[in-house]
């Protein structure tokens, strides 16, 4: 076991710097911390890049903005920033959110992946290190992804002690954030942690995802775009049970541990595609026809893994993580949100993304 025999935890936040906190996930989980942790203050650190905006958390700012919340928009590569932060907030969490994302983008345009996802993560470490110094009472936890992993085959799942082998420029600027923890840890004592999670859907789930973009495009009487056969295949997790699965982590693991967080839903992306174009005409039926009418089937992304698969096991039986909300209730919901939040996708569409493809022309990238 990774707990205190007590099964007390190891680790409890007061002050938590969560990095990218205006993203997808990073927005759910500052949400689900404030939530659940009466006595926890957050601190979001975000550069309103093209995947993160303050409608996100407008609900935030009302509910806690007087006092449990704040937001600090800048770079997680400003070492001057980020070590003012935790001295003059007094920061003995941090939560590393904070990373380019969509593998289509880092084809086109991989720099950006490896300033922020590598130098980023290093500055952030190396801040931690010197302002944090010999601390025992303090904890930095590290978001990742089940890519850094690579491709399976039909058989098989990944877990902790599987090999790296990314195949996107952005898998492999993820890794090498991953290793970097490590070494701090092991090198410098930093007391880290790691999740590698698999595909999260959900609320604000910016649509240039697969999920999102075809929820936003079926409304829209859109093409659906599946890549290559479509048969591809990604293990699903609602967001919500990641933040769950975080949420252990942080207080619960010991330094150093890594654990893989996965929604052990593994759907091929045309029935996945299925689905969602069903529930969507259960709950608004299309005036002419099945939403499924609109799928259509375009050149493949280059180098695209066949299909990932998470082993869960170790915090099942380390923490007692196990997923609260089931995958089809989650997908229906998810959906239902974006039903009845259109301004929301509407603002993204006009500030940020209005749903063209990405990471065919590689020609476009800056090495």
């Amino acid at each position: 076991m990774n707990m205190t025999d007590d099964n007390q935890p190891i680790h409890q936040p007061r002050i938590m710097l969560v990095t990218g906190g205006a993203g997808f996930i990073g927005s759910n989980f500052i949400r689900h911390q404030l939530a659940r942790h009466d006595s926890l203050s957050v601190i979001n650190l975000d550069a309103l890049t093209y995947a993160g905006t303050l409608t996100n958390l407008e609900d935030v700012f009302r509910d806690y903005g007087s006092g449990r919340y704040s937001f600090v928009e800048g770079d997680i590569c400003d070492a001057g920033l980020v070590s003012g932060l935790l001295n003059d907030r007094d920061i003995d969490t941090i939560v590393n959110f904070a990373a380019e994302s969509h593998v289509d983008r880092s084809i086109t345009g991989p720099a950006a992946f490896i300033r922020t996802n590598i130098e980023g993560t290093f500055n952030m470490l190396d801040c931690a290190c010197r302002v944090w110094h010999d601390r025992k009472d303090v904890r930095f936890h590290h978001i990742s992804t089940d890519e850094v992993f690579g491709s399976l085959g039909k058989t098989g799942h990944f877990t902790e002690d599987t090999p790296y082998d990314p195949s996107s420029p952005y898998s492999a600027s993820k890794s090498s954030a991953d290793h970097l923890v490590r070494a701090w840890t092991r090198t410098y004592g930093l007391p880290a942690t790691i999740t590698n999670c698999s595909n999260n859907f959900g609320p604000y789930h910016f649509p240039e995802k697969l999920i999102p973009l075809m929820i936003m495009n079926a409304i829209e009487g859109k093409k659906l775009p599946v890549y290559g056969d479509g048969n591809n295949v990604r293990d699903w997790l609602y967001v919500d049970n990641h933040c769950d699965a975080v949420d252990l982590v942080i207080r619960r693991a010991r330094s150093g541990m890594s654990y893989n967080v996965g929604g052990g839903n593994e759907w091929a992306n045309i029935d996945l595609i299925n689905l969602i174009c069903d529930i969507l005409q259960e709950l608004r039926p299309r005036e002419s026809g099945h939403y499924k009418d609109l799928i259509t089937f375009v050149q493949d992304r280059p180098g695209h893994d066949r299909r990932y698969a998470i082993d869960s096991s170790r915090i099942k039986e380390d923490l007692g993580w196990q997923a609260r909300v089931p995958f089809r209730k989650a997908m229906r919901m998810t959906i239902q949100w974006h039903l009845d939040n259109q301004d929301w996708v509407e603002q993204i569409k006009r500030d940020k993304y209005s749903g063209e493809r990405l990471g065919l022309n590689r020609k476009q990238h800056v090495p």
